[in-house]
């Protein structure tokens, strides 16, 4: 199993919608079970600026965490549909264990 993550800003769109709201309906549409977008309250990325929500002004600059456990094929699926739509996201991937106890 892998865990696939997106890493996109709130207000990117994609297809008239947001980009982490597409990133999960294509996911779904291609057979993956389930994934989460999370919001981000504060963070940082390669620019070094430190970013937080109690900021109005910075509405919609905070990362949304787009997130996938999958197996291999589902994950490259995923990864290739986003090259194909030209996207320029950062995401990350790796091998994790999953159950339920």
């Amino acid at each position: 199993m892998d865990q696939l993550i997106f890493y996109v800003k709130e207000k990117h769109l994609h297809a008239g919608m947001p980009l982490y709201e597409w990133l999960l309906e294509e996911a779904r549409t291609l057979g993956v079970l389930g994934g989460s977008a999370f919001r981000a309250i504060a963070g940082f990325g390669r620019h070094g600026r430190l970013r937080e929500e109690i900021f109005f002004e910075l509405a919609g600059e905070l990362s949304v965490k787009v997130e996938f456990i999958l197996d291999d094929n589902l994950a490259e699926q995923v990864i290739q549909r986003v090259r194909t739509q030209g996207l320029n996201i950062f995401y990350v991937r790796c091998k994790v264990e999953s159950g339920i106890v």
